[in-house]
């Protein structure tokens, strides 16, 4: 009790601050609403911490306060951007970024403030004339040679949420050093340091034409447009959830040959409320229901969605009993890792300098299609960063032909770094196409992969715990599981334990070698005698573990075996939740 009081009186004196004439008259009244209230947990939740400026940008609910996604807050990290962009590039003339949003309420007010302190700071801002897809600022970055990038978005989480995901030169969110170097100024602003006043002379609004050059780079994912010629009747159901994806995606479709396209059209309509799903994320089926509702009505082969800012997408097809299935993330990921090695091979177009690259947590069925066909796959940390850091290190040397992760995001080429809605769904739709060239379905697809590779089904427990008392219990369970690691897992026995904290992998018999990574992690892994993976880390967005469990079954033959083995896989999860005090 006596801690709860001492942590009203520290949010009580943060939020006298915000009644100064620094801050707005409706912010201000915002905070002594909190002031004056008998409850204060809203009080604590909103000033117990900063909202953190991670190796990300921001991400946090909109309201006043410390911890919150405001104007002020948007404002102080901009400015310490700012400052680092000045700092990074001494005496330099003209430099610039480049700022976009998404659809979410306040977004076009924060991307406003964010290009006039960039302004203010004499750097050109390019800022996008409305709402653009994350992988489009990625490219605009890249294309208009800006030395970094701001797109206000808070991706696939609930309206409440916004976001600020900063770039680098390269068109990838920052890594090191650029990361801690950007955080140390952002820790340094106070709001009086913000430069507020934009310098319109340095501010270019950009739109038409850079949506015809990230199209014209969207074409270049394109493998072969034989199939899409014979399949341009494909019946396609779009999405975009009420965000950025509305336009562009149907243009990019219609470039590549396809002709048949439906919207679905109450989700056509931009809105932050999202007022036609509980949350705007592709991987809740919940969110695809008008989706396929219009796909039955239209009897489509499939229908695909993209997230708010367009880097995620969701696909929805038919299975054996004609019946609308969503394929998951890591299904999504292993198709298209099998359809650009098998045409890429058919077409000659496969060279020995090609590779592909995956997350850690995500399926290693890739890892075994990528073997059996002499590819070189890389593995990575989670974050599409990771991936676009791959890609940067082998610039000029390797070919970089597909990556991915388990949470719904694929980058079909370099010209983008970062997941790449848009292009994805061209490429998935020829992939659809191909399959139907052959009297195939995207699901008899996936069945001969895991007929051909190995089936394995994953299932992701997110352990939701807001606030700072879930802050802390977040840090205990991990600190729990490091010192006592698991030797049991469902009734499999763990071989091999990988810790990314200490980057260091224990096999049974006691032998400890390094893992080779570009930066430690705090994630764990453990890998049982019968190839069950299970990952484990905090998320760096927001308030939650995620528990990442992959189970295999050798037993696995054909179509017909797979409702079976994923009613086995399922008994299996349930009985590695129960290990991990899950339930």
């Amino acid at each position: 009790m006596e801690n709860n009081k001492e942590l009203i009186k520290l949010c009580e004196e943060k939020a006298q601050q915000w009644l100064s004439p620094a801050f707005d008259e409706e912010t201000r009244n915002e905070v002594k609403a909190m002031l004056e209230a008998e409850d204060k947990s809203a009080l604590i939740d909103s000033f117990y911490q900063n909202l953190e400026f991670g190796t990300g940008g921001l991400r946090g609910i909109m309201g006043a306060g410390t911890n919150r996604m405001n104007k002020y807050i948007v404002g102080m990290a901009t400015q310490g951007f700012a400052n680092y962009i000045l700092k990074a590039f001494p005496g330099e003339k003209d430099l610039s970024v480049v700022v976009g949003h998404d659809c979410r309420n306040n977004s076009r007010l924060f991307a406003e403030t964010v290009a006039a302190i960039f302004s203010a700071n004499g750097i050109k801002a390019y800022l996008f004339e409305g709402l653009r897809p994350t992988p489009e600022v990625s490219f605009a970055i890249r294309e208009l040679g800006a030395k970094a990038g701001v797109n206000v978005t808070a991706s696939h989480n609930p309206k409440e949420y916004n976001g600020y995901k900063a770039y680098w030169s390269d068109g990838a969110q920052v890594l090191a050093p650029h990361d801690t170097g950007i955080i140390e100024e952002v820790n340094k602003v106070k709001v009086d340091d913000v430069k507020f006043e934009a310098n319109w002379d340095l501010i270019k609004i950009i739109g038409g034409e850079m949506d015809y050059d990230y199209m014209q780079a969207v074409h270049t994912a394109l493998i072969d447009q034989n199939v899409i010629n014979r399949q341009k009747n494909l019946n396609i159901v779009y999405t975009p959830m009420h965000g950025t994806g509305r336009v562009i995606v149907p243009l990019c479709l219609r470039s590549w040959g396809f002709q048949n396209i439906n919207v679905v059209p109450e989700q056509m309509v931009v809105d932050g409320n999202f007022p036609t799903v509980v949350s705007p994320n592709p991987e809740n089926s919940e969110a695809m229901t008008l989706g396929m509702k219009l796909g039955t009505k239209l009897n489509a082969d499939l229908v695909v969605a993209t997230d708010p800012d367009a880097d995620r997408l969701a696909i929805v097809c038919r299975d054996d009993k004609g019946e609308w299935v969503i394929i998951n993330g890591n299904q999504t990921c292993m198709m298209f890792c099998y359809y650009i090695i098998a045409n890429k091979k058919k077409l000659g177009k496969l060279n020995p300098t090609d590779y592909l690259v995956k997350t850690i947590v995500t399926t290693e069925v890739i890892a075994e299609i990528a073997k059996k066909n002499n590819v070189e796959l890389r593995d990575c940390y989670t974050g599409f960063k990771w991936i676009a850091r791959e890609i940067a290190i082998s610039e000029g040397k390797q070919h970089y032909i597909g990556g991915g992760e388990e949470s719904f995001g694929f980058l079909p080429y370099d010209k983008v770094r970062d997941k790449d809605a848009p292009a994805s769904i061209c490429l998935i739709c020829e992939i659809a196409a191909w399959a139907k060239d052959q009297g195939k379905t995207l699901y008899d697809l996936l069945m001969q992969i895991y007929q051909e590779y190995g089936f394995s089904k994953e299932f992701t427990i997110n352990v939701v715990r807001p606030g700072k008392t879930g802050a802390d219990e977040i840090k205990q369970m991990m600190e729990n599981f490091r010192s006592n690691p698991p030797k049991d897992l469902g009734g499999s026995k763990v071989v091999l334990w990988k810790d990314y904290k200490t980057l260091e992998a224990k096999h049974e018999d006691g032998c400890v070698e390094k893992l080779d990574m570009p930066a430690t992690s705090n994630v764990l892994q453990w890998f049982c005698d019968d190839n069950t993976k299970v990952s484990v880390r905090p998320s760096g967005t927001e308030p939650k573990i995620k528990f990442y469990i992959e189970v295999k079954d050798p037993s696995f033959k054909c179509g017909g075996c797979y409702e079976r083995c994923c009613k086995a896989a399922d008994e299996k999860i349930e009985a590695i939740k129960k290990s991990l005090n899950l339930e």
